[in-house]
């Protein structure tokens, strides 16, 4: 297949592109600078410019552009940066892919599309929760709408926490815990949907390879854990105790509007679609797959 990727040089664009070079498929880079290869493809998410052109004869454009949620503390600016990195490069991009006619668009989006669902388990047919993330989630979805009028087959990706040794949460957290200043945050019950990078990736390339797979797609492992089983876990892993809590209190102090969405908030999420269509993952546990990432 030849595949234009868009955030190409993420944690997960990164791994994605390897994998699927390793497996022997074309693949293009979109990049925000000029061109230097024959791999690559010249656009501007920000102003929306992309020659459709460059597209011509491509099987799947797979867009994983967006800022981080959690970098940085949310201001009015912040926040707008992160609608803007996804929804404004989407409308781009599915723009571009009908005019090019390329036949599938994966689109990533998050489980922040549920809200805080507390225990409750979440599947692709749960409507779209409430807070600041589901609505950008659910803008971000219907962004690819050009695609899928112009008859694209189009897959919203909703990845959950993805487990890897270096970057995303994990990356950051992993240092603290060898430190021994590990705990859970507030009070420990709110879930955590995770799922290791290897199995993000896998889980990727299956849809590029299964065309019947269309619509709402949760890249979830099949067993989210609240945050003092992944607290516990975690611990585990790095050999090291965690018996700290970070109350709630000092977690809106320190991070503001995110910690209520982002750390204090979560989604039972479970991955529904992807077994139903025979995917199988490599790690069915939260220590299975932090032992893949750190071990």
């Amino acid at each position: 297949m030849r595949i234009a990727v868009a955030g190409s040089h993420g944690l997960i664009g990164t791994a994605l592109v390897a994998a699927l070079r390793r497996a022997h498929h074309e693949v293009l880079l979109l990049v925000r600078r000029e061109a230097r290869a024959s791999d690559e493809i010249s656009w501007d998410p920000v102003t929306g410019r992309i020659n459709p052109e460059q597209l011509a004869g491509v099987d799947a454009v797979v867009n994983l552009c967006g800022v981080g949620i959690g970098d940085r503390r949310w201001s009015g600016a912040r926040k707008q940066e992160i609608r803007d990195s996804r929804i404004g490069a989407t409308e781009a991009l599915a723009g571009a892919v009908a005019a090019a006619g390329v036949p599938t668009l994966l689109n990533a989006n998050a489980i922040g599309y549920y809200g805080n669902s507390g225990d409750r388990i979440v599947d692709e047919s749960a409507p779209v929760g409430t807070g600041f993330l589901a609505r950008v989630c659910a803008d971000w979805q219907d962004a690819t709408a050009a695609a899928s009028e112009a008859g694209a087959r189009v897959a919203i990706v909703r990845s959950g926490l993805v487990l890897a040794r270096t970057g995303g949460m994990l990356g950051r957290l992993a240092n603290l815990y060898r430190a021994g200043l590990g705990g859970r945050l507030g009070e420990g019950r709110q879930y955590m949907s995770w799922i290791s990078l290897e199995d993000e990736v896998r889980a990727l390339t299956f849809l590029l390879e299964h065309p019947e797979i269309s619509g709402p797609v949760n890249l979830t492992g099949p067993a989210p854990v609240t945050n003092t089983r992944f607290n516990a876990a975690l611990s585990r892993t790095v050999r090291r105790p965690a018996p700290w809590a970070v109350p709630a209190f000092a977690l809106k102090a320190v991070l503001g509007e995110f910690a209520a969405e982002g750390v204090l908030a979560g989604q039972r999420a479970i991955p529904t679609v992807l077994e139903a269509n025979g995917f199988t993952f490599h790690h069915h546990t939260i220590g299975q797959a932090l032992d893949a990432a750190l071990g």
